[in-house]
């Protein structure tokens, strides 16, 4: 038996690593970001922002603050303070029937935070594009 969807992001945050993201993932996974105004489809895109938020936002303070799940479907609320910024936000995941995750909706609050997370994100994901 395969761990829960929700488990396995939860080992991937705890030990801050994206192995695994292929396992976890669809191939027609969809993620939705805060900031990138359309959805980005695909197990391949999907793991690309996934990573890199895991480098972003997962860090000595990062922590899940309450969580909420269904049987296909889970809301996960986190804080995290980045460069002296209070990031609060949701992580709503939809997996299927097989376990594997088809959507990832992260939302940010307050405005200073979406302005940060968006502009280390685009850095990461740059640095990323320069090393393939």
């Amino acid at each position: 038996m395969t761990d829960h969807p929700i488990a396995t992001w939860h080992r991937m945050v705890h030990e801050r690593s994206p192995l695994g993201l292929d396992a976890l993932l669809d191939e027609n996974a969809v993620f939705l970001s805060p900031v990138v105004h359309a959805p980005q489809v695909g197990r391949k895109l999907t793991a690309k922002y996934l990573s890199a938020a895991l480098h972003v936002f997962v860090g000595p303070t990062f922590h899940y603050v309450r969580e909420i799940i269904g049987a296909n479907d889970a809301m996960l609320e986190f804080e995290t303070e980045i460069d002296g910024i209070l990031v609060n936000g949701v992580d709503i995941i939809k997996w299927n029937e097989a376990g594997k995750i088809v959507e990832f909706k992260v939302m940010l609050r307050p405005l200073k935070a979406v302005n940060l997370i968006h502009q280390m994100m685009g850095d990461m994901l740059q640095a990323g594009q320069r090393q393939t």
